[in-house]
């Protein structure tokens, strides 16, 4: 074997393109491993860990071009795969006589008054085009992340000046009159909205009112209003959460509306609660946080207020699980809401679950992630998607860090999510499912997944479901349940 590393400085593409250059040259013959990435700091780390030297120097404006080659592959055959990998892809059809528009500005002048913006832009250029949107008159929903605060309430305040909607920063997940916008989930539509300052958390809720409603009449949901991970707090003040409400609640179709978020600062929950009292549309709400109802519980008032009773929620593979080999809990999440959900549940049981989004900061972890302790990783933070593509589309990290907490031997239970949708991977238990089997030949470590999906998500929820219960997993489809169903492997 022999390493290559380029420094493309001046060159730029985005974290999803880049991961499809890298599968697609790792494919080449005699490519090992390929690594394409911007030169953030966490990719950089990655890179390290794979054994690349990486010269000195190098600035997060670069690119890393990092090939692993078996000997006697010619190096230039593979540098050609990586150039053809990049080369810019014409769409064919269309009008190909008009220039793409080159600003936020220019693409409004070709659409209609109602348009949703979405922009997805790296955080520091996300405001202006936000802006941008919203001074036009336009809804706008910012999926990007690493958006500091300040500007968010800037944006929110230009936003209700307008008398616009911003979703966002960090939305990842919306539905907007059954029409769904970034990660989300195929489901029915129904009576019910949702307004989400949270993108996994809105999409158990999606998943499990679809489960139910298979059988029961208008439950389902055709509004789904992501606000950002941070509107709750003390600093935003829920500035989208109350226009959101406000729209739902003036739609007549709406017959129930459901408010989460991530745990939220308490003075805001409370002035939200008295708001919602001044509505005519009657509120669930599921703001996590210590004593407060999980989601499942949530989704389950939500079928009792339309007059039904929940039904039970699916699990597969009960069978796999064995005894625990050790007395610690790890929990590996790509969803934030589903590990602050579990996070809150586990705590009451094991004490301090330390995190990198823990409840509390002296329960942080450094940046490699461990701790001889309790821990649950939120793998899609803003630290750990900084020049990477989110753990959905990319789930490499949390791939490299399952197989260190099953190596270790205090490790009792891995509890695990796995999200289904669009956006999500085309087969993301195509990967995990072939980690967890291995895992578990080397160390008979119990496996609980939480499987967020429909049977109507592109990826096929029982085809997913088989393929991790055939790897040695339990699946659940609430991620409460399984977060129960860890602890009582643990004896707790």
């Amino acid at each position: 074997m022999r390493d290559h590393v380029e420094i493309r400085t001046g060159a730029y593409a985005d974290s999803v393109t880049l991961l499809q250059v890298s599968r697609t040259v790792q494919e080449t013959p005699g490519v090992a491993a390929a690594q394409v990435a911007m030169a953030t700091e966490l990719n950089l780390e990655v890179l390290e860990r794979m054994g690349f030297d990486i010269p000195e120097g190098t600035a997060a404006v670069d690119m890393v071009v990092a090939l692993r080659l078996e000997d006697g592959t010619d190096l230039d055959t593979a540098l050609r795969a990586v150039d053809a990998a990049l080369a810019p892809r014409r769409e064919s059809g269309g009008d190909t006589g008009q220039a793409p528009p080159r600003t936020t500005g220019s693409a409004l002048e070709r659409t209609g008054p109602d348009t949703v913006v979405l922009v997805s832009t790296p955080g520091a250029n996300a405001v202006v085009e936000a802006a941008d949107a919203v001074e036009r008159g336009h809804d706008v929903m910012v999926f990007s992340d690493n958006v500091p605060v300040a500007q968010e309430v800037a944006l929110k305040e230009l936003a209700a000046q307008h008398g616009r909607l911003v979703m966002g920063p960090d939305c990842g997940t919306a539905l907007v009159d059954g029409v769904g916008l970034g990660f989300t989930n195929a489901t029915r539509p129904g009576r019910i909205g949702i307004v989400a300052a949270s993108g996994t958390g809105c999409q158990q809720l999606l998943t499990l009112l679809h489960h139910a409603g298979a059988t029961l009449d208008g439950v389902g949901v055709r509004w789904a209003l992501g606000v950002g991970g941070r509107d709750l707090s003390t600093e935003v003040a829920a500035r989208s959460t109350r226009e959101a409400m406000r729209r739902l609640d003036a739609d007549p179709d709406v017959e129930l509306l459901l408010v989460l978020s991530k745990p939220p600062a308490p003075e805001v929950a409370r002035d939200l609660e008295a708001y919602a009292d001044t509505l005519g549309t009657p509120v669930e709400f599921g703001l996590l946080g210590p004593g407060q109802r999980d989601l499942t519980a949530v989704a389950e008032a939500a079928l009792q207020r339309l007059g039904h009773t929940a039904p039970a929620w699916p699990v597969a593979g009960a069978d796999n699980t064995g005894e625990a080999p050790g007395d610690l809990l790890r929990g590996l999440f790509v969803g934030g809401t589903l590990c602050d959900e579990s996070m809150l549940l586990a705590a009451e049981a094991l004490g301090p679950i330390h995190s990198n989004i823990p409840l509390s900061p002296e329960l942080a972890l450094g940046s490699d992630l461990t701790a001889d302790t309790h821990t649950m990783i939120d793998f899609g933070d803003d630290a750990l998607t900084q020049g990477r593509a989110h753990p959905m589309i990319d789930p490499t990290l949390r791939l490299e860090q399952l197989e260190r907490a099953a190596a270790d031997p205090r490790t009792g239970v891995l509890l695990l999510d796995l999200v289904l949708g669009y956006g999500a991977e085309p087969d993301p238990a195509g990967r995990l499912a072939p980690a967890i089997a291995k895992v578990r030949a080397e160390r008979p470590v119990p496996v609980v997944v939480t499987l967020v999906g429909t049977d109507l998500d592109p990826q096929g929820l029982d085809a997913q479901r088989a393929a991790l219960v055939e790897a040695g997993a339990e699946v659940h489809l609430s991620n409460a349940a399984a977060t129960r169903r860890a602890l009582a492997l643990l004896g707790r």
